[in-house]
């Protein structure tokens, strides 16, 4: 739309005026009115520029926009449309519309229009045509759900065609909109239900909005408004500017004119009788006549107006003309009569088709009746292909298409031009079953049009054959084929329309056939004829080469007269009426001619002698061929041949077919043969592979019966067929074989029905798709040449059944399957196979391959060759089992087989030449093809014999001498076999004696090996079996194969791992990330919130080796020119490598330490308290001591025995060992606080820490949920990994400063034990145990003290758990006499309910809180046994090997706990100190998220089952930011379930000073940079991991056919697969993203190339 422009704001509407306004006197006044417009107008000038003019106050945030919109919305609907209400209706419009709606009678017609993304569903067994879509809502209550349906997300526009009756075979109404008794007629006029005087007000205050509305939106000047509507004043002078400025009140009023045409079409919702009455407004005829309604004008102006205009008359024009039975035939005439204008206006436009007029043909062109109504009335068939024909002006010389260089204008152009074939094809999808006259008259006229178009694709984009030099510009050749795609359904469909009429098909074939003759004229007929004569027959053609002339693959004329001509066949119009019938006008030679060109040129590109013609040519031939053009190009090429043949001497046409093979001379005399083999070797080549073609020709020619006018054969045969060749290649999806099938106009392939009948299903697993096998019992039925093969598919087929027939233990003959009859139009074919000229190929051929010296033959050849032979034999046997006696038999090939070949070629007869050749040593292949054949005609002898002396028996095959070859067939094998397997065994003895033999003479070599061997056996069986006191441990470096014991001061080995931040055990999502500079990880917090995971592929490697390794990496990448720096899968700037093995991603190294000793028990304290007040005095010591370096004095603590302030434990590492440990911190240190590295940062050690806990938790979790023990399951990866990384812990003291550790223990001691020293200790139920536990045990070096920190830590947890339960009442009553556990559990919950002064319930039930604790402790007992066992390597119980119960008390006794764990702590005094932390109550009483245990596992959301409920929950989701647009691409979030704008720019946000998209951004807050999503709109799973990493998944919705559809291009409906989502589930648990995303990246190198950060 233009700048708004305006000259000093116009004082806004005040206050005042606002709340005195009032809108039903205002009414009242325009009634009394003499002229209403003129009153409405003035109203309007006034107030619409006071109201609209304002634009944006000033206020930029989008907060006061909103409001402006709001105010300005509120202000018309006060100021200008309620008094229009109140005039229409007399009344409080509030209840006059309710009213209104009460008395309306709907008509049964749902007309909801679609949003953009929405769910549309179209039934494949009952929609008249594809574009016949139900929404959601009427989908689930109409019958169609339990059909086969195709659902699709709409582009919006369209609307729902429920209730229309036309558009659906059966079921058009769902449950909503089924008629009611009490539902008026359609016949009835629903303005007679309206109120008289309200008739009346309706058509005069329509007409004046509506003609405002139209005035408004066609205005074209800028600098006054239309009479009646000037403002007041407005005195301006034109600038000569370029930018088309206009006045304000200009843009007020046509922003307006918008809001009033909405405001129409909510009133019209409200009543059938307004709907009629604004239609009748809308298309009444003005006084210009042509074209002056107020639509026309509309329609006619829409080129001109903006987007949001034309997109709310469009929505008009739908709600109101479309909806409306009467009127929408009245609006279909007028768009018809304008079509033309319409369709020019929007070629030239540059706005989508979605947002012409021209999109409105859909609506009404599907509607059968209007569309024959149309065609009658409007010729609309005529006027559609006449616009179309005359936009594509460039021809040649002969008047044919030709298409330039295809720019990018162009195929723009070409592409608008092209949706008026969509157009044809909407006016013809369903064709007629009565005709009349009129319509036949209509029909044949457009099929006029329609040849003229296909008259100028006849012989376009020629090609000659490039002799010397290769090509040197490619030919332009898309835009024909792509002319072609598109017209592909249109002919099919006229074909059908054709078919349903005689007299129709009659005419049409007529006019085909005239302009065929047409095309001929045009031909350069005039070339000297020449005569051809072979094996004694003779025929005229002319010279033509396919090598040296012009010849075309386009002949769209040729093939539509071999589409009718079946037809013909087909309704049996040809043999009711031949008279009627032109079939004398064209000689069959010349209908053979085109197509025939065409088939060689294909034959000639596939023998190499168009290799300098390029890639176009290549192209082209490929999609000849191909499933999408096939059906109107090849398909029909083998007709006309068929038909020409059917009407030519058999001879003759072989004559042709060779002269225009070019291989005439070859076959036509005797000393040629002799000369050929020792010409040019690319020539002979290239004639093999011509004369393979030829032969492939004739069996197609022979062959192909199955299209029903050919053979006698249903449509439902063809498609069987197709499938049974596409299964004997290979066991096939369902989406490969619906590709594999061409589609008719209506997206069928026919394939469900048939499917079933040939194949059976196998369901796929967790992944890959589900296929389809061939059942046994069709493999009969396969034809090896199957005209649809293409090279490649021919040779897999080939080889796959041979194979199965060797398994099944059958001979490898492929013979010719038994063909179905032919029509009678068609039936003369079978002669070709027993013709003169065929035989003398034959003959030849086969003496070729009988002297095999020269190179002048193939084995396929041969084959073929077989194959023709086999076929007719089948014929003749056929003929001779349905005939009733010898005279019938009018096939005779066998006798003519046995007589000799005559004068050219003088050799025996094709018989004695296959018998000479079945033993042949160089034909081992062929042998069964040949032993079959002898068979068959063996078998038609004893048939001959048996049918001239008794005519009635007639005997089947598969008796009498057959059997006796077949025996000895058998025992011939048999020998063969055994011989076999004696050499096998008798080489297996030799190769044996050799080995010993060497042994022998390498004794001591071998000697030590083995024991090396053994040594190492039991060194790894060693390694995983635990629990021995002392043990070397022997590993192996995977870049250098040196071994190496780890020891600890020997040199360093380290695994390679990867770290990353975890959200997957959070139970707090919306907590923000921590400042990295502030943040204090030493307590973690028990909801997870941020854990950091540490993951490893066990694969081990020197330290040194390791680093070369990683330097390598570093300086290859520097390398890499700066212009090539693409992403690659790792970052090596954040240190990320692949591992050398496996690839897998990594970030850094874990070092290997050796095991340390068992707990020494020397110091061992008799209870927990003794052993609480020696701590307590040796951290007042330590506190002194520190103190005392500052300053003196004070009273001196007392000093425990045998404790030392100054003592510094040694490090017990090698320098090697000490680096990697400091390397490996830095990256926990790096990874977790995302800082830059710093050795003297207090809080590296406690990062190391809190892997080490945060990694078994997640272990511990993921092992529970899968049911799996907690010892024995674990792959050997994970088990490395944890113990290297638990004893990495416990040795990462040595790293840090003696005072750091000190200070941590202390605070880490005073949050259980409090200390007046320490300040800031969190509150008991802000600490996770099982961190705090892992950091004690690290921290205090002593074993000895390791089970009174247990025993600590476990009552502090009994207590958090305590204090978080929430006991629900049980009903069941357990014995009041409880047991010990439960007494004392309940004083324990007594005493804490005293401190606590009543924060705590009151719980009766000491059963239940034993319960309660029981269940909570135990992940943390579970942990803390993983974590002890990989510490001290103390073999674990045997329970625990196994998944079940007996688990309480095996980790009890493990853990030297006792079973009743308030055993452990009597003291009432610690518990009162945590008690008293202000921290708890405020917590309890809701002053912070309460952790309950035991923590439930995270799971990803629950999906629903069927998928289109997540489409219809996208297509309502409105982007947040860009105020309620439709989001282009919604994104789910599967951790946390929110919906996202994804690609899209308003969603874009900053982080870390980048621009990323929403879900980048949403990963860092939801997941610490990691994320899943769904992409509803595509049907993908898309991870990504980081701003530079990200991957697509396979989605976890399959259809019925156990395949996934991304992008929705198929459409079957999809449903959840639990086992798939599982599987992403379980990867996302065992973090295991990051790893998919780099396997992923390395495999497909387009994806590191997307933006992943801009999704």
């Amino acid at each position: 739309m233009a700048a708004a422009e305006s000259d000093g704001d116009p004082p806004s509407a005040s206050r005042s005026e606002f709340l005195n306004f009032s809108a039903k006197d205002t009414a009242s006044r325009w009634l009394a009115a003499a002229d209403l417009q003129q009153e409405v107008y003035r109203h309007l000038a006034v107030y619409v520029p006071r109201i609209l003019c304002l634009g944006p106050s000033g206020g930029s945030g989008s907060r006061e926009e909103q409001r402006e919109e709001q105010r300005e919305e509120l202000a018309c609907q006060l100021l200008l449309l309620a008094p229009m209400e109140w005039l229409l209706l007399g009344e409080e419009p509030a209840a006059g519309l309710a009213q209104l709606q009460e008395n309306n009678q709907p008509s049964p017609l749902c007309g909801h229009v679609f949003k953009v993304g929405e769910p549309t569903y179209s039934c494949r067994e009952c929609a008249a045509d594809p574009t016949c879509v139900l929404c959601m809502q009427c989908f689930l209550g109409s019958v169609h759900k339990e059909h086969r349906y195709r659902m699709t997300t709409s582009g919006g526009g369209g609307f729902c065609d429920c209730g229309d009756a036309e558009a659906w075979k059966k079921g058009p109404y769902c449950q909503k909109h089924t008629p009611t008794d009490n539902s008026r007629d359609t016949e009835e006029d629903p303005v007679a239900q309206l109120p008289a005087d309200m008739v009346a007000r309706g058509y005069s205050i329509f007409s004046i909005v509506l003609k405002y509305a139209v005035d408004l939106l066609t205005w074209d000047q800028e600098e006054q408004l239309p009479a009646g509507l000037e403002p007041l004043n407005t005195s301006r002078q034109s600038k000569p500017l370029r930018v088309q400025v206009m006045h304000s009140s200009v843009v007020a009023h046509q922003c307006f004119a918008l809001k009033a045409l909405s405001w129409l079409g909510q009133i019209i919702q409200y009543s059938d009788g307004l709907r009629r009455i604004l239609c009748q407004v809308g298309l009444q005829k003005g006084a210009e006549g042509e074209n002056s309604s107020l639509v026309d004008r509309l329609m006619l102006n829409d080129s001109k107006m903006w987007k949001g205009a034309r997109n709310i008359y469009h929505q008009l024009l739908m709600n109101s003309l479309l909806m409306d039975l009467k009127y929408k035939k009245i609006f279909a005439i007028q768009f018809a009569k304008s079509y033309e204008r319409l369709q020019s206006d929007y070629v030239k436009d540059d706005h989508d088709r979605e947002f012409s007029i021209t999109d409105l043909s859909v609506q009404i062109f599907t509607v059968p009746s209007l569309a024959r109504m149309l065609m009658v009335e409007e010729n609309l068939m005529t006027t559609i292909i006449r616009t179309f024909v005359d936009h594509l002006r460039h021809r040649d010389l002969q008047g044919r298409f030709q298409f330039d260089r295809y720019t990018a204008q162009q195929a723009f152009k070409f592409g608008r031009v092209q949706s008026l074939i969509g157009d044809l094809k909407y006016v013809l999808i369903s064709r007629p079953s009565e005709w009349s006259d009129q319509l036949r008259m209509k029909f044949l006229e457009g099929l006029d049009a329609f040849l003229e178009l296909l008259k100028c694709m006849q012989g376009m984009d020629p090609v000659v054959r490039q002799v010397g030099q290769h090509i040197e510009m490619e030919p332009e050749w898309e835009a024909a084929f792509t002319l072609q795609m598109k017209l592909t359904h249109i002919i099919s469909m006229i074909q059908e329309w054709c078919s349903a009429d005689e007299c129709v098909l009659i005419e049409a074939y007529r006019k085909c056939l005239g302009a065929l003759s047409h095309c001929y004229s045009g031909l350069p007929d005039g070339e000297q004829p020449i005569s051809l004569s072979l094996a004694g027959h003779s025929v005229e053609t002319f010279r033509y080469q396919v090598s040296q002339d012009k010849v075309s693959i386009h002949l769209p004329v040729c093939r539509l007269l071999a589409g009718l001509h079946v037809l013909l066949s087909r309704t049996e119009v040809a043999s009711r009426f031949p008279e009627q019938l032109p079939l004398g006008e064209l000689s069959p030679p010349l209908l053979i001619e085109l197509p025939l060109r065409c088939l060689v040129l294909c034959a000639q590109v596939h023998a190499g002698m168009w290799r300098r013609n390029g890639f176009s040519l290549i192209n082209q031939i490929y999609y000849y061929h191909n499933v999408k053009c096939r059906v109107e190009m090849f398909d029909k090429d083998i007709i006309m041949l068929q038909a020409g043949a059917s009407m030519m001497d058999p001879n003759h046409f072989l004559m042709i077919v060779l002269s225009r093979f070019e291989l005439f001379h070859i076959f036509s005399s005797a000393d040629v043969r002799k000369r050929y083999r020792e010409a040019n070797k690319d020539v002979v080549q290239q004639n093999n592979t011509l004369i393979e073609e030829m032969l492939h020709l004739i069996i197609m020619v022979v062959g192909e019966r199955y299209v029903a006018g050919v053979g006698q054969v249903e449509p439902f045969d063809e498609v069987r067929r197709e499938i049974i060749h596409q299964l004997s290649i290979r066991p096939m999806a369902h989406s490969e074989l619906v590709k594999a099938l061409p589609e008719n106009g209506n997206k069928e392939t026919g394939l469900e029905r048939v499917i079933d009948t040939v194949a059976s299903f196998k369901k796929p697993g967790v992944t890959g798709r589900g296929l389809y096998e061939l059942r046994p019992e069709w493999n009969k039925y396969f034809n090896l040449y199957f005209h649809h093969y293409s090279r490649a598919d021919q040779s897999k087929a080939e080889e796959a059944q041979r194979k199965l027939r060797r398994q099944n233990g059958e001979d490898t003959a492929l013979p010719p399957p038994l063909l179905p009859p032919l029509c009678p139009l068609f039936a003369s074919l079978v002669n070709l196979l027993q013709c003169d000229v065929l035989l003398a190929v034959e003959g030849a051929v086969l003496q070729w391959a009988v002297e095999p010296s020269g190179g002048g033959w193939t084995e396929s050849m041969l084959q073929r060759v077989l194959h023709l032979v086999g076929m007719a034999l089948l014929e003749e046997q056929q003929q001779l089992e349905n005939s009733s006696g010898d005279d019938d038999v009018t096939f005779n090939y066998t006798c003519k087989i046995t007589r000799p070949g005559e004068a050219p070629s003088t050799s025996g007869s094709v018989l004695a030449l296959l018998e000479s050749l079945q033993n042949a040593p160089h034909l081992e292949v062929h042998k069964d093809m040949i032993t079959w054949i002898l068979k068959m005609v063996t078998n038609i002898k004893t048939m001959r014999e048996r049918t001239s002396s008794t005519s009635t028996i007639t005997i089947s095959p598969g008796q009498g001498p057959e059997e006796t070859v077949r025996d000895k067939d058998k025992a011939e094998r048999k020998r063969k076999a055994e011989m076999a397997r004696l050499r096998r065994e008798k080489i297996m003895a030799q190769m044996s004696e050799m080995q010993k033999h060497f042994i022998n003479e390498n004794k001591e070599l071998f000697q030590q090996s083995l024991e090396e061997l053994e040594a190492s056996t039991s060194a790894t069986a060693e390694n995983r079996r635990v629990g021995r006191a002392e043990r070397r441990q022997l590993v192996t470096c995977i870049l250098c194969q040196e071994e190496q014991e780890v020891r600890g001061h020997g040199r360093a080995m380290v695994l390679a791992a990867f770290v990353q931040r975890s959200t997957v055990l959070s139970k707090n999502r919306r907590r923000n990330l921590p400042d990295p500079e502030r943040h204090d990880p030493l307590f973690m917090h028990p909801d997870l919130s941020l854990g950091i995971h540490t993951a490893s592929c066990g694969h081990i490697m020197h330290a040194t080796c390791w680093q070369r390794y990683f330097e390598a990496v570093q300086l290859k990448e520097q390398r890499r020119q700066q212009r090539l720096r693409g992403h690659t899968s790792y970052d090596v700037e954040n240190g990320e490598f692949l591992c050398p093995l496996c690839e897998c991603l990594s970030n850094t190294v874990i070092p290997l330490l050796p095991h340390t000793p068992s707990p020494d028990h020397s110091v061992n304290h008799s209870c927990l308290e003794e052993w609480l007040e020696t701590t307590n005095q040796q951290i007042a010591l330590l506190h002194s001591a520190n103190k005392k370096q500052s300053d003196a004095g004070g009273a001196e603590p007392v000093v425990p025995e045998g404790f030392r302030v100054d003592f510094t434990p040694q490090n017990p590492f090698s320098s090697s060992i000490s680096e990697m440990i400091t390397t490996f911190s830095m990256s926990t240190y790096k990874v977790g606080l995302k800082v830059n590295p710093n050795e003297q940062d207090h809080r590296v050690p406690v990062l190391s820490w809190s892997t080490c806990a945060y990694t078994i938790q997640s272990i511990e979790r993921f092992l529970m949920d899968e049911e799996k023990p907690l010892f024995g399951s674990l792959p050997c990866r994970q088990d490395d990994c944890l113990s290297s990384l638990t004893r990495f812990s416990s040795a990462c003291w040595t790293a840090a400063p003696l005072k750091t550790v000190h200070t941590h223990f202390f605070r880490l001691f005073a949050a259980l034990v409090p200390d007046s020293q320490v300040e800031n200790t969190p509150c008991i139920l802000d600490i996770d145990m099982f961190h705090l536990l892992v950091s004690f045990i690290i921290e205090h070096q002593f074993k000895s003290t390791h089970l009174h920190l247990l025993h600590l830590v476990t009552v502090a947890h009994l207590v958090q758990i305590l204090l978080t339960s929430t006991t629900e009442e049980v009903c069941m009553d357990q014995d009041s006499g409880g047991s010990e556990e439960e007494e004392l559990t309940c004083q324990l919950y007594d005493t804490l309910r005293k401190h606590l002064g009543g924060v705590l319930p009151e719980v009766s039930s000491g059963w239940q809180l034993w319960r309660c604790v029981k269940a909570g402790v135990l992940p943390f007992l579970r942990a803390a046994t993983l974590f002890f066992h990989y510490l001290n390597s103390t073999a674990p119980p045997a329970d625990l090997l196994v998944a079940g119960p007996g688990q309480w008390e095996a980790l009890c006794s493990y853990l030297s706990l006792p079973s009743n764990l308030l055993q452990l702590h009597q003291s009432q005094h610690t518990q009162l100190e945590w008690c008293r932390h202000p921290g708890v109550t405020q917590t309890l009483q809701g002053g912070g998220v309460i952790v309950r245990f035991p923590r439930e596992s995270n799971r990803l959301i629950e999906l629903p089952e069927d998928y289109s409920v997540l489409i219809n929950q996208a297509s309502s989701f409105t982007c947040p930011r860009s105020g309620g647009d439709k989001s282009r691409a919604p994104t789910l979030c599967l951790v946390c379930g929110s919906m996202l704008c994804s690609q899209s720019y308003c969603c874009q946000t900053e982080v870390d000073g980048e621009d990323v998209g929403a879900c980048t951004a949403h990963t860092f807050t939801c997941g610490a940079g990691l994320g899943l999503f769904l992409r509803v709109r595509e049907s993908q799973v898309l991870f990504v991991a980081g701003k530079t990493k990200g991957c697509f998944y396979p989605p976890p919705y399959l259809d019925d056919y156990g395949e996934t559809d991304q992008g929705l291009k198929r459409g079957n409906p999809l449903h959840l697969c639990s086992e798939r989502y599982r599987k992403i589930e379980r990867l996302w648990r065992q973090h295991g993203i990051a790893e998919v995303i780099g396997h992923a990246q390395e495999a497909n190198q387009t994806l590191v190339a997307i933006d992943w950060q801009h999704l």
